[in-house]
């Protein structure tokens, strides 16, 4: 099992400094999610191949892995435009991943939810234009269903991946979105069994208790998605069901700290998480193996 870092918190740090950064902060793994100088939200990657291979070299010297990197992409829609732009842009995100010495990506399915039909079809054909590249590459895809994506339910999402049928495609639990997708951590952790291969780790607020008067938004009806990414402990996960969740299914995959929105404790609350999820770790796991 590994621990990795998002570090969307640091993404002022200049990248060729980050692996130093992020190995300062007690962490061995890194997650590269979006940022404007690499590869942004939507766009095409920033990031030149040389820069990449001195980022590799920089993570080499600071004894940082990367897990993964993680582009989010209109991959699902919602125009033909924007679909056929994702792809370019995946090919491109790819040959990145490939030279930094990566062998996964993470992502989401993305797309409208109003038109779930129309997005899911876009989905699979962008699969049937990328899946070959992934596999040729030898790099693996991990998917999870986001808030205000076509498929946002966990139980459908594990199903969407299973049906997808590949050895390289396998599916991310996002603990923060614990209570959009369905709040049954447990179940559908159960039914990914051995699909499941990283976890996001993060607590949030569940935005349905209080008769749904947690959140208040004006007008009423407002089809927002509100959830936070916060330390543990400062929401209503329950983090000893999901860690449970996972130990029983013998989980030996990826758990990333992805706290979002605290930027002026991006390193003091890292060091936290860190510690926090290698408590987890080492209650739930019997065999005493602490990442």
């Amino acid at each position: 099992m590994r621990i990795a870092l998002d570090p969307q918190m640091l993404r002022s740090t200049p990248l060729l400094e980050l692996p130093d950064v992020v190995a300062g902060m007690g962490y061995e793994w890194i997650e590269l999610s979006p940022r404007e100088d690499f590869i942004p939200f939507f766009k095409h990657p920033r990031v030149d191949l040389a820069t990449v291979r001195a980022l590799r070299s920089k993570l080499t010297d600071a004894g940082v892995g990367v897990t993964s990197l993680l582009p989010v992409l209109r991959w699902s829609g919602p125009g033909e435009a924007e679909r056929q732009a994702a792809v370019r842009y995946w090919r491109r995100a790819i040959e990145i991943c490939v030279e930094l010495g990566v062998d996964t990506m993470n992502s989401e399915f993305n797309g409208r939810p109003e038109a779930p039909e129309l997005a899911e079809a876009m989905f699979w054909r962008s699969m049937e234009e990328l899946l070959p590249v992934f596999e040729r590459e030898g790099v693996k895809l991990v998917l999870e269903p986001h808030p205000d994506d076509f498929i946002e339910l966990g139980l459908p999402a594990v199903d969407m991946v299973r049906g997808i049928d590949s050895p390289c495609v396998s599916f991310l639990y996002c603990l923060p979105h614990t209570f959009h997708q369905g709040d049954d951590a447990p179940g559908i952790i159960a039914r990914a069994g051995d699909l499941l291969t990283h976890v996001h780790v993060a607590d949030s607020m569940d935005h349905t208790a209080s008769d749904g008067l947690r959140y208040i938004t004006n007008p009423p009806g407002n089809t927002v998605r509100v959830h936070q990414h916060a330390e543990i402990g400062r929401g209503d996960v329950d983090f000893d069901e999901a860690f449970a969740a996972l130990a029983g299914i013998g989980f030996d995959g990826v758990l990333t700290t992805c706290v979002f929105g605290w930027d002026d404790q991006a390193r003091e609350s890292g060091t936290r998480m860190l510690a926090a999820i290698r408590e987890l770790v080492t209650k739930h796991f019997p065999d005493g193996t602490t990442p």
